[in-house]
């Protein structure tokens, strides 16, 4: 007596469904994770700009304890005092999020008050970087801070 054995078929790979399947997916999951993202970039490179601004106060206090006054700067100064102070707010220029510049106070000399202001994505900084919620960061030598919205500085 003969047996018949039935051959199976046997299944390589997926099919052309499940792959689309699989990649509508994944692309769902990273267009709802994107701006979550995009958002923590943002707050660190805030931080970044934050930081820099704090450890520039503190470089212009002791300028101020030795020369009883604050001096301005900016990524065009070229008095040798002035070039002393960082204009970027990271590690090297290009990478940086934040221009930074130290001025006058509004209605005040710079002997009495700095304004340090940090602006987001320069040509002389990361251009790619944009902070349309905080804007300029801004840090004065009476403590005050101010930023397009309030919760900038938490």
């Amino acid at each position: 007596m003969m047996h018949w054995r039935k051959t199976e078929l046997r299944r390589h790979g997926f099919t052309l469904l499940e792959v689309m399947v699989a990649l509508v997916i994944i692309f769902m999951l990273a267009a709802a994770a994107y701006p979550s993202y995009q958002e923590a970039v943002r707050k660190s490179k805030r931080m970044e700009g934050r930081a820099a601004l704090m450890q520039l106060m503190q470089q212009q206090e002791r300028f101020h304890t030795l020369h009883n006054s604050y001096i301005g700067f900016s990524s065009a100064s070229l008095d040798e005092d002035e070039r002393k102070f960082k204009w970027f707010s990271g590690n090297v220029a290009q990478r940086s999020a934040y221009e930074i510049k130290g001025q006058a106070c509004a209605n005040e000399t710079i002997q009495d008050c700095v304004l340090l202001i940090a602006t987001p994505g320069t040509v002389k900084v990361d251009s790619g970087y944009a902070d349309p919620v905080c804007g300029e960061l801004k840090l004065d030598s009476t403590g005050s801070k101010a930023a397009d919205k309030p919760d900038c500085w938490i």
